[in-house]
């Protein structure tokens, strides 16, 4: 049985879905599980916190392999790496960040990672590293501006990202599960295309048939969006040192990781734009 955290996020959701269509059988751990219920009746679902082992050996108990990922400070995923080898798991594949190459050990976010990684690569058991950059998912946060104001904002100037399809990320935790030959390997996860925000959003105006806008703005604007949205301020920070990487032009990185995993070219941005073209009408 394959264990999968972080179930009810964007790619935990979609691994998911993926492992159900592919037969494997699926528990999943979540503190809430009334928002478990949109995975029905095919998985087994058990109640419990990262950041709180005692909750964590009903949910570990007879599992072979976890998919580990958590949103904010990942150190949480210590706790379970403690429990995946006091339960006999075999295969942990770890959800983590770019944190966009040489400059990786300067950002937060990527540092959040690093102590999880190197605690497992050291913990004898077999393991996988998926590190990803942004997604292409993220542009849904310029749905209500674009749809007000024909303009999305943001702190990236003209740098450029290669933005990732969620499906992407998730087929290819499912192939780390399920297959063999992803054992000790870390896999840089991209989109086809290294885009700046500017021309994603053109892409988007392409879709859904209007000229739409990208406005850079200064970072102190992007904190203060972020902090009125609620996001935590560890995270605000970790997403404004992304940002200035990425208006530096640290970010370009293009992988072929996942044509080499999947066998196909990773989808692109501008395909994402077409089929999401409702979001931002």
């Amino acid at each position: 049985m394959i264990l999968v955290t972080g179930a009810n996020g964007t790619v935990g959701s979609l691994v998911v879905q993926q492992l159900v269509e592919a037969g494997q059988r699926v528990r999943i751990l979540v503190r809430d599980t009334a928002k478990a219920s949109k995975h029905g009746g095919a998985v087994e679902v058990v109640q419990g916190d990262l950041a709180r082992p005692e909750t964590l050996g009903a949910a570990f108990a007879g599992i072979e392999k976890l998919f580990l990922l958590t949103t904010g400070p990942a150190r949480i995923e210590l706790h379970g790496l403690d429990a995946a080898r006091a339960a006999g798991v075999r295969h942990v594949v770890k959800f983590s960040s770019m944190g966009f190459g040489p400059t990786r050990d300067a950002l937060a976010i990527g540092n959040w990672h690093r102590d999880v990684e190197a605690a497992l690569e050291s913990s004898g058991l077999a393991w996988t590293v998926l590190l990803a950059g942004g997604f292409n998912t993220n542009a849904l946060g310029w749905a209500h501006t674009l749809k007000t104001q024909g303009t999305a904002f943001a702190a990236t100037g003209e740098g450029k990202v290669a933005v990732v399809d969620p499906r992407d990320l998730a087929a290819v935790a499912v192939s780390s599960l399920t297959q063999p030959g992803h054992e000790g390997k870390r896999y840089e996860l991209t989109g086809p295309q290294a885009l700046s925000f500017d021309e994603q959003v053109a892409l988007i105006g392409a879709a859904v048939g209007r000229p739409l806008r990208f406005v850079d703005v200064p970072p102190s604007a992007a904190r203060d969006a972020m902090s009125q949205a609620g996001m935590p301020a560890p995270l605000v920070e970790g997403m404004l040192e992304v940002m200035a990487t990425i208006k530096a032009g640290g970010a370009v990185t293009v992988s072929p990781a996942i044509e080499q995993v999947l066998g196909r070219k990773p989808r692109t941005f501008a395909a994402w734009a077409n089929e999401h073209a409702a979001a931002f009408r």
